[in-house]
C-alpha cells in the first residue's frame, strides 16, 4: 500500500486459482484472505495503543512501566511471552512486545478514548474499498474492561489485513488517514486526507518501529539500504467460543524507507509451522519478517527507491536513553 495515499499496489490471497476457469476453483482458494477475511491480528496491535497513549499525552518515550507482574482479572491472566522481569521505558515495552506493559498503557489511557481511536482509524466498521468482498470486523459487545486490555495487544478484535495496513500506513505517513483504494491517487486527493494523530506522533512511531527492526523482535525483516521499521504479531486463532490449541496467526507488518515512509507491507501466516530453520518458533518475527523483508529488497527497486546507507542515529540515541532509563531505574531501586 502507498503509506501517502492507501493506495493499493499489490494484493495477494493464497491459495490462488486460474482466473480463466474460476469454476474449477475451490472454495477455499476463491476466499480473499486479504480483504473479506477477518482476524485477531496478535501484537502489531501494540502499534496503535502506543500511538494512542502518545497522542493523548498520557505517557512520552521516557515513561515506563514495571511490568514483573502478571495482570489477574476475573479468571485471565494477561503474562509476557519473553518477560524482562522489571521496569520497562515506553520504547522497551514497544521493542520487546510486553503484553503488561501494553496493558498498563491503554488503561491509562481509558476504554472511551480506545473506542474513539480505532474507530478513528477504520477499524470498527468494513473497509470502505472498491471490492464486493469486504469483511465486516468483529467487535466486542459489550466491550467490557477485559476487553480493553485484550485489545491493546491484538486480541478480542478482528480485522482484515486491508484494515490493519490503511490503518499503519495512517500511524506512519505523518498522521493523516490512508483510505485503502485501488483507484490511482493524486496529490490534490492526498492533501485533503483527515488527521488522525500528530505528526510528531507519527515520527515517534517511526522510529519505535524502526527500533523493532533494528534491535527487537523484527530484526529478519531488515533489508540493507531499506531503512525498514514494523511490528510483528502472533495471535492465537479463534475458533468457536475460544481458542484454537497449536494454531496460529503469524503476521508482521512493515514500511519503508522510515524517514519518509512511502509502502506498508502486510504479511500473515495462517496456522505456520515450526522447523528447524526456524530454532522450533513459528512466531512473527520468525516466519513473517524475513517475507517483508525479501519483498522489500525486490520491489524497492522496481518502484524506483534506490538503496542507500542507513542512517541510525536516532535509533543509537534511543538505545543510549533506555540504558540510561535503565541504569537510573536500578539506582533509585538500590
Amino acid at each position: 500500500m502507498d503509506a501517502r495515499t492507501g493506495e493499493v499496489v499489490a494484493m495477494v490471497s493464497l491459495p490462488s486459482y486460474d482466473p480463466e476457469n474460476p469454476a474449477a476453483a475451490s472454495d477455499d482458494a476463491r476466499f480473499n484472505r486479504a480483504s473479506l477475511g477477518i482476524y485477531e491480528m496478535g501484537s502489531v496491535f501494540k502499534i496503535f495503543t502506543t500511538a494512542m497513549a502518545l497522542d493523548e499525552g498520557v505517557v512520552t518515550l521516557d515513561d515506563g512501566y514495571d511490568v514483573r507482574k502478571p495482570i489477574r482479572i476475573s479468571r485471565f491472566t494477561i503474562r509476557d511471552y519473553h518477560p524482562k522481569n522489571r521496569w520497562l521505558s515506553i520504547p522497551e515495552i514497544f521493542m520487546y512486545s510486553s503484553n503488561i506493559g501494553t496493558v498498563h498503557m491503554v488503561m491509562d489511557t481509558g476504554t472511551p478514548a480506545q473506542q474513539a481511536f480505532l474507530k478513528r482509524l477504520g477499524l470498527l466498521q468494513p473497509a470502505a474499498v472498491e471490492l464486493p468482498e469486504v469483511g465486516q470486523p468483529l467487535v466486542p459487545s459489550p466491550w467490557r474492561e477485559i476487553n480493553t486490555m485484550t485489545i491493546s495487544y491484538g486480541h478480542g478484535l478482528a480485522v482484515s489485513p486491508l484494515q490493519l495496513t490503511s490503518a499503519v500506513a495512517a500511524m506512519v505517513n505523518g498522521g493523516t488517514e490512508a483510505r485503502a483504494t485501488l483507484l490511482k491517487q493524486d496529490a490534490e486527493t492526498t492533501g485533503k486526507q483527515r488527521r488522525v494523530i500528530s505528526a510528531a506522533t507519527s515520527e515517534q512511531m517511526r522510529q519505535l518501529m524502526r527500533l523493532v527492526v533494528v534491535k527487537g523482535t523484527g530484526r529478519k525483516a531488515n533489508a540493507a539500504g531499506y531503512a525498514v521499521g514494523g511490528k510483528t504479531g502472533t495471535a492465537d486463532k479463534a475458533a468457536g467460543r475460544g481458542y484454537a490449541r497449536n494454531a496460529r496467526i503469524a503476521s508482521f507488518v512493515g514500511a519503508f524507507p522510515m524517514d519518509d515512509p512511502r509502502y506498508v507491507i502486510f504479511a500473515m501466516v495462517d496456522e505456520p509451522k515450526p522447523t528447524k530453520e526456524t530454532f522450533g518458533y513459528a512466531t512473527g518475527g520468525w516466519v513473517a519478517a524475513p517475507l517483508v523483508g525479501r519483498l522489500v529488497e525486490r520491489v524497492g527497486p522496481l518502484l524506483g527507491i534506490a538503496p542507500r546507507e542507513d542512517d541510525n542515529e536516532i535509533i543509537e540515541q534511543m538505545l543510549v536513553n533506555i540504558e540510561a532509563n535503565a541504569e537510573g531505574r536500578q539506582l533509585a531501586s538500590n
